[in-house]
């Protein structure tokens, strides 16, 4: 049996685009919270939830950092954590959530307690990161391909939250909108490393594999979301 022929460089980066019909932006989740149809107390479990998810990703980051030698890969790599974490004179995607987190009723001690945390959301976080510390450089590039949908769901939350939900403070999207411009940029940056790296169609295949395993993270988190806040079935809730 012959191996199968590699993609081209075309073809490869369209098969992961296609990727794009499993994001969260398609879960029953999102689609009911940009329809505004959700509760205060349902909004507000999101945001606490995803603040775990953001104070990971400089973490995660980091840890794709320490596996690569090459030190040009480092110095563009490295964007993505002041982006998260700040700098000095500039504050960064976590600070921004915060201010999310306070838009939506919540207080910073809430968020940094992580008192709302899902068990299945902390579960699909620490597995994303855990498999950023033992990954190569360029497997843990390939898995934050996501990156490659995100504006669109920035975008919309932008057009529908204001009037959907009019009781948020308007000052809490500044994280949506910091990101859609950091997103695209990051992107260039990840898709090209994954194009150079993965040459072989089982490579080829295996980097859309890590691609579907981020985006079965994100998945995950809103399953555990949906059980909690929509069906109203927490972690250990049990029938009498």
């Amino acid at each position: 049996m012959s191996e199968k022929t590699p993609w081209s460089r075309e073809e490869f980066e369209q098969v992961l685009r296609a990727k794009e019909e499993f994001y969260h932006i398609r879960h029953p989740l999102h689609v009911k919270m940009h329809s505004g149809e959700m509760s205060k107390e349902q909004i507000q479990g999101w945001v606490a939830n995803r603040f775990y998810y953001q104070t990971t990703i400089p973490m995660k980051d980091a840890a794709i950092m320490a596996n690569c030698p090459i030190p040009e890969v480092r110095q563009h790599w490295v964007q993505r954590i002041l982006d998260h974490d700040g700098f000095e004179g500039e504050e960064g995607g976590i600070e921004a959530w915060l201010q999310l987190g306070e838009s939506v009723g919540l207080t910073r001690e809430e968020l940094w307690s992580e008192e709302h945390v899902l068990p299945g959301v902390r579960f699909a976080v620490d597995a994303y990161s855990n498999f950023a510390r033992r990954a190569t450089w360029q497997e843990g590039a390939s898995s934050s391909l996501t990156e490659m949908f995100a504006p669109k769901i920035h975008q919309a939350r932008l057009d529908n939250w204001p009037e959907s939900y009019p009781w948020i403070d308007v000052k809490g999207y500044r994280y949506f909108r910091k990101r859609l411009s950091e997103a695209r940029r990051d992107v260039e940056h990840g898709v090209k490393i994954t194009l150079d790296h993965f040459k072989t169609r089982e490579q080829q295949e295996y980097a859309v594999s890590l691609l579907q395993f981020k985006l079965d993270v994100l998945w995950s988190m809103c399953d555990a979301m949906w059980m909690a806040y929509i069906e109203k079935r927490p972690p250990y809730t049990f029938e009498v």
